[in-house]
């Protein structure tokens, strides 16, 4: 079966596109159009999109004549939701826990999806999600020093990061990079005081950057937000 997974984020839209379980490909788009024709391309089967950035209505201008389910926060999941605010919960932090508990061992799990925030969630091994914790990314953390000082240079990219900084745009790096990771250890850290045997997953754009620097041991699922999104499709699926 042909599946679409689309996950329409703050600055791009990603597609996953699967046959079966097997996820044959990853796209990346800035616009809903793009993703459309793309989607023409494919001719999928069924097709969930979720959205921290258009609403429902505006994705159905473009979804028009495809099958879709909108994941919202009144969609049927195959975890029990338990934050206290389900109407403010970020879908795309709500797909990563159902993609991290179709990966479930019988293990209490912290996902951190590295993306425009940080977000760090909790599903404890009886599939109960808890809530966790946001924090800025990389990008928000060094537009924040641009945007909030006035002589701090705006960095955009980089490759090489340095412990000591002898420049000011080295600095900046070395500051943003090093201190994520030194926040990603000690939040991993805690929650181990608690759980010892978490499983820790890490997802999202920055995964690659800071998978090698973490001490812990941790699972690299970059693309959990779609896995997700597919294991909630076939739940529903089932359902009917």
């Amino acid at each position: 079966m042909r599946t679409v997974a689309v996950d329409i984020g703050n600055t791009k839209i990603k597609i996953g596109c699967f046959e079966g379980d097997q996820l044959l490909n990853i796209l990346s788009v800035s616009e809903l159009s793009e993703a459309r024709e793309l989607l023409l391309q494919f001719a999928p089967i069924h097709i969930i999109s979720c959205s921290v950035a258009a609403t429902t209505e505006e994705q159905r201008v473009f979804w028009e004549g495809f099958e879709v389910l909108y994941l919202s926060h009144e969609t049927p999941l195959p975890i029990q939701n338990l934050y206290e605010t389900p109407t403010t919960l970020g879908l795309d932090r709500l797909a990563a826990v159902v993609g991290a508990e179709s990966l479930s061992n019988q293990k209490d799990q912290l996902i951190i999806d590295i993306g425009t925030c940080i977000t760090y969630d909790f599903l404890d091994r009886k599939q109960n999600y808890h809530g966790g914790s946001i924090s800025p990314g990389i990008e928000l953390r060094f537009k924040s020093m641009n945007d909030y000082t006035r002589n701090l240079p705006l960095i955009e990219s980089f490759d090489e990061v340095k412990l000591i900084g002898k420049s000011t745009r080295q600095a900046l790096i070395s500051g943003v990079i090093n201190g994520i990771t030194a926040e990603l250890e000690g939040v991993i850290a805690q929650y181990k005081q608690n759980w010892p045997d978490l499983q820790v997953i890490l997802c999202g754009g920055g995964t690659n950057r800071f998978e090698s620097k973490l001490k812990e041991s941790i699972f690299a699922a970059p693309e959990l937000v779609l896995v997700g999104l597919k294991r909630i499709l076939e739940y529903n699926e089932h359902k009917k």
